[in-house]
């Protein structure tokens, strides 16, 4: 693999098989009746319940095992250890649930007004944080991971379901129906018709169900294994490597993200960032100021929040709804156009954590505007569509440096601040946009990847390799450079002495 590229797709497969299997999920907007809704809300209860109860036993396990050690007691007469599997824990309630679940005032159990599968997933749910936990802290996961903690009733809405009646409700012809276990039939605000083509014939199947309550509505999510097509290849071209899945002779695009500019492309198109919690935070301020003088609730002296404190809160959760929605959808259409326009994706592997850590008064404004541009997001939204359209992906290495390398020549500078917005070579005096120069060397990477000539030349030699992978031609930046026109002057392109200072710069 060549130096510079850390993933490349392997679409080998994808472009030979007929159809490929995916796990894909289709969100609907429910319209639940109060009964349905507070059932729904039951539901909820119990998994959040169900979660609690095994973290409660395996905490209390620990503890118990970490005193009898502080008391010199031997490992082979401690308290037993209890299993952290989901299996287990599901085993354990299903011994104590009829003394655990039990009405205060009644004395009757409560938990057969749920389905089994509210408490099968809570308890799946503790089982798989507890795993992450274990393994982050023994070194088979990286990074950190806290003990798992308890879930509160601020906390999302949410019931998965696996198993029983759950699925479309096609009858009727209406196609607005869904099905869940106990709590019936309940129509959504949209159609299913996509979905219900695809299990009627046979191409689709669902695995399960997840009911959760955001933004103020219901909503159901159900996890589908389907087959898609490959995409249909164009007749020249030639499909190589099994380690990178490339495909030469076709459109290549670098994709060089920012916050001015959301993408900008190696074609030379910019794409505008829209700032979409920007352009909200001026209702979002007025909702929070009006909220701090609503009466909220206090934990030190057991107060109540006010309805108007409530309802004001529920403007609050709307406008971030609106936000998510439109970043959402904004980065769908600009990730599905890259994949269909393109045969080959590169981008770059970006800590956008380690960016948005805090720096301060002076970096917070910059933290909000990186969160905002969502960059993770579009990487994450690449690399799954590129896998289902059959497409090249190239994900550059985090160290490499795409700014500081000047496109035309590969001589990297020693210092590139971020103010300077134009790029402008030392050594062969090629001039570009910043960002556009960084989508050039982007671009290049996939020539490599390929095995096709390096980009590493200087003059016309690195042009026409560049061009190998057929990278589409540049226009007139926004500020009237020219992306690939140097200066004239006695460093243009066209100077032999500045072409054999490059070469020897380059050379060692």
């Amino acid at each position: 693999m060549a130096t510079g590229v850390i993933v490349a797709a392997d679409t080998d497969s994808a472009a030979t098989e007929p159809g490929r299997s995916v796990i894909r999920a289709f969100v609907y907007v429910l319209d639940p009746t109060p009964d349905q809704a507070t059932m729904l809300r039951s539901h909820c209860g119990a998994q959040r319940y169900a979660y609690n109860w095994a973290l409660d036993q395996v905490q209390a396990n620990l503890d118990q095992r970490t005193a009898e050690r502080s008391y010199d007691i031997p490992d082979s007469e401690l308290t037993p250890s209890l299993s952290w599997s989901a299996y287990s824990l599901r085993k354990h309630w299903n011994t104590v649930k009829n003394a655990v679940a039990v009405n205060r005032e009644t004395g009757v159990p409560w938990w057969p007004e749920n389905s089994k599968e509210s408490y099968s997933s809570g308890i799946a749910n503790c089982a798989a944080a507890l795993s992450n936990w274990n393994a982050a802290r023994t070194g088979k996961r990286q990074g950190t991971m806290g003990f798992p903690r308890f879930g509160n009733k601020q906390a999302v809405l949410s019931c998965r379901f696996t198993t029983g009646a759950l699925g479309l409700v096609t009858g009727g012809g209406d196609r607005r129906h869904v099905q869940l276990p106990r709590i019936g039939v309940v129509k959504t605000a949209e159609s299913t018709r996509k979905l219900a083509r695809k299990t009627t014939a046979g191409t689709a199947r669902i695995r399960s169900a997840t009911v959760s309550f955001r933004g103020g509505r219901w909503q159901v999510s159900f996890s589908v294994e389907t087959t898609i097509p490959a995409r249909a290849l164009h007749p020249e071209t030639v499909v190589t490597g099994s380690a990178t899945g490339l495909r030469r002779g076709n459109s290549v695009v670098g994709v060089d993200v920012g916050v001015k500019h959301l993408a900008v492309l190696s074609t030379g198109e910019m794409i505008e960032n829209p700032k979409h919690a920007r352009r909200q935070a001026k209702a979002l301020r007025r909702l929070q100021r009006q909220a701090s003088r609503r009466t909220g609730p206090d934990r030190r002296t057991n107060q109540e929040p006010s309805k108007r404190w409530l309802r004001t809160q529920g403007r609050v959760r709307q406008v971030h709804t609106r936000i998510g929605n439109t970043r959402r959808d904004y980065l769908h259409k600009l990730t599905t156009r890259l994949v269909e326009e393109f045969d080959t994706v590169v981008v770059e592997n970006l800590n956008v954590a380690g960016m948005t850590r805090s720096g301060g008064v002076d970096k917070k404004g910059l933290n909000r505007a990186l969160h905002d541009a969502a960059f993770g997001e579009i990487r994450r939204q690449v690399t799954y569509k590129t896998g289902w359209a059959g497409t090249g992906l190239v994900v550059a290495d985090r160290w490499f440096p795409s700014s500081k390398t000047c496109s035309n020549c590969s001589v990297v500078k020693a210092k590139l601040p971020l103010k300077v917005r134009v790029f402008t070579c030392d050594a062969c005096g090629f001039r570009s946009d910043r960002d556009h120069n960084a989508a050039l060397n982007l671009a290049a990477l996939a020539a490599v990847a390929t095995g096709g000539a390096s980009s590493a030349s200087c003059g016309r030699d690195g042009k026409e390799a560049r061009r190998k992978p057929n990278v589409r031609p540049a226009v007139v930046r926004a500020d009237g450079i020219a992306a690939g026109t140097p200066p004239g002057g006695e460093r243009g392109r066209g100077n032999p002495v500045a072409h054999d200072e490059c070469i020897k710069q380059h050379s060692k």
